[in-house]
């Protein structure tokens, strides 16, 4: 009785050891809002959170369809995209929008650092909640 009770105890240690790597690898793949807030500056030349500029709003972006706001003029391919935005098809856009959505009107080059893009994926996620995103029309 003893000797199980000490395998089970080794059991429950290794699984415990295995988990925490995965818990910690899943929290940093989702990103460091903070962080991201400063990599959206980078964006700000042509979006905003809560109003179209060059580029669409932020604002209601997960879930929405690629090429949906009302009122947007968007490129014909992603109109044609089909694209759900959720965090694994921004992470593929954000790393090369050409090659993501060939003919797509945004012609930059992508964020090509995985962390980075993560890190600006938690913000917008964040910012979606924010007082400035749920106060618009």
């Amino acid at each position: 009785m003893v000797r199980l009770a000490g395998m089970l105890a080794a059991l429950v240690l290794a699984l415990a050891a295995g988990a925490a790597p995965a818990a910690a690898k899943d929290a940093a793949s989702r990103g460091d809002p903070n962080a991201g807030e400063a990599i959206y500056a980078r964006c700000l030349a042509c979006h905003a959170l809560a109003y179209d500029r060059t580029g669409p709003r932020h604002c209601g972006l997960f879930g929405r369809r690629a090429g949906s706001v009302k009122g947007f003029a968007y490129s014909e391919a992603m109109q044609r995209s089909k694209i759900v935005w959720n965090e694994k098809t921004l992470d593929r856009f954000l790393g090369n929008p050409l090659q993501a959505v060939p003919g797509t009107a945004m012609g930059y080059a992508g964020i090509a650092d995985k962390k980075e893009r993560a890190d600006l994926i938690a913000y917008l996620d964040r910012a979606n909640a924010s007082s400035e995103c749920r106060k618009r029309p």
